[in-house]
């Protein structure tokens, strides 16, 4: 319920008068609700002059047409809030465009549904459609070719940050990435780390738009750090399909700091949701991860003991508060060691044919000395396991 509200406060301009979590034995078709329930709650949002009904969970076109014929008031559900949120922060050129087309897949499925009530009104085997039928088809055949002209738009701006990747890759600084849910704090964290101005409020999904800069580490060592989108449990199906693109950042990373707000009553809800999407993205344990228990200065003192101490007995736990600063000295002192620790020297023979794949190791900067035989170039490399696994594909190729 916590979250429910805190993603309706989330969306400008909307005051929260009222929340309750309603018990259903089971979802009725046409309604959602129980009659008296819809009577009663169409008392209580008379009194309170709501113009808007939040809820948390899905809604079937019929049920939302229904409610809000019965309660006179505009219906959302989970999915159209979010994508509401989305809508109203999206920046980047690709942001814009992935919630578009979000937006529209959403409302094709919604399109069909709502009509199909119209679809038997003149009698026959079918062939002749009913007026019904007509409107279906002109709608979904709009949404289909706006559909389209956005995912040529969308081809065009994924070449360009497919360019831009290819151009970092060249730059032979590591990637860390910050993952977590959404309001975890990562946008705190990145502007403390880079000195950058990035949208950081008590807020869900307050970043929807990747974010890089470098960052010096103690050993002197500079590394490219990624602010990615929150993630949230239940997060719409086309939304997944839409941000993959965003979340890719994490994919192409040395690390991965997954920062959690380790004050909320749900910490470990959270952290499993997100592990969940990692999973799905393609993020197995190759990839050094670290869990950041962010916010530790909102538990009292006697509260923050327990949680240092459990955090002492893993190596994969760093203890910070990204407001106060606290900790972010060793947070970065042990990403400088793992970063260090990740790079491996190997000796690598390329045949005088593969021109190709010798010049992207120039590229990458990680030849360390090369010579010459009669069969071809012995290259000694220092690499990281990112490097490594795209020169393997590479050679693939």
């Amino acid at each position: 319920m916590a979250e429910a509200v805190a993603l309706a406060a989330a969306l400008p301009g909307l005051k929260v008068v009222g929340a309750e979590t309603v018990r259903l034995p089971k979802m009725l078709p046409g309604l959602l609700f129980g009659k008296g329930k819809v009577e009663e709650l169409r008392q209580r949002l008379e009194n309170a002059e709501a113009e808007l009904v939040l809820i948390d969970g899905p809604v079937t076109p019929v049920q939302q047409r229904n409610l809000e014929k019965a309660w006179g008031v505009k219906i959302l559900d989970r999915t159209g809030l979010i994508l509401e949120i989305f809508s109203d922060r999206a920046r980047t050129r690709e942001g814009v465009l992935q919630v578009e087309m979000a937006a529209l897949s959403y409302q094709r499925t919604r399109l069909v549904r709502a009509w199909t009530h119209l679809e038997r009104q003149r009698g026959g085997l079918g062939f002749v459609g009913g007026p019904g039928e007509t409107q279906i088809e002109s709608d979904r055949r709009a949404i289909d070719e706006q559909l389209s002209r956005l995912k040529r738009q969308l081809s065009k701006v994924v070449k360009t940050r497919t360019l831009h990747r290819a151009a970092r890759k060249k730059v032979p600084f590591p990637v860390v990435a910050l993952v977590g849910y959404t309001n975890a704090g990562k946008s705190t964290l990145f502007n403390r780390l880079t000195g950058a101005d990035v949208m950081a409020r008590d807020m869900l999904f307050a970043t929807l738009d990747p974010t890089m800069r470098s960052v010096v580490l103690p050993s002197g060592r500079e590394v490219i750090l990624s602010d990615t989108v929150g993630f949230i449990s239940d997060l719409p199906t086309q939304l997944v399909a839409a941000f993959r693109a965003t979340l890719e950042e994490v994919l192409e990373a040395d690390l991965i700091l997954h920062v959690r707000d380790i004050s909320h009553s749900e910490t470990a809800a959270q952290a499993a949701d997100v592990a969940t999407i990692m999973a799905e993205l393609g993020v197995g344990g190759q990839t050094p991860q670290f869990e950041v228990w962010n916010k530790i200065d909102l538990l009292s003192a006697e509260d923050q003991e327990p949680v240092k101490t459990q955090a002492g007995r893993r190596d994969d736990v760093l203890v910070i508060s990204a407001l106060t600063g606290f900790g972010i000295e060793a947070m970065l002192q042990a990403v400088s060691d793992v970063l260090a620790d990740a790079t491996s020297e190997t000796t690598v023979t390329l045949p005088y044919t593969a021109g190709k794949a010798r010049a992207w190791l120039h590229d990458q900067g990680v030849i360390e000395s090369e010579t010459q035989a009669d069969d071809g170039f012995a290259l000694t490399v220092r690499w990281t396991a990112r490097q490594e696994r795209e020169f393997r594909g590479l050679r693939q190729n």
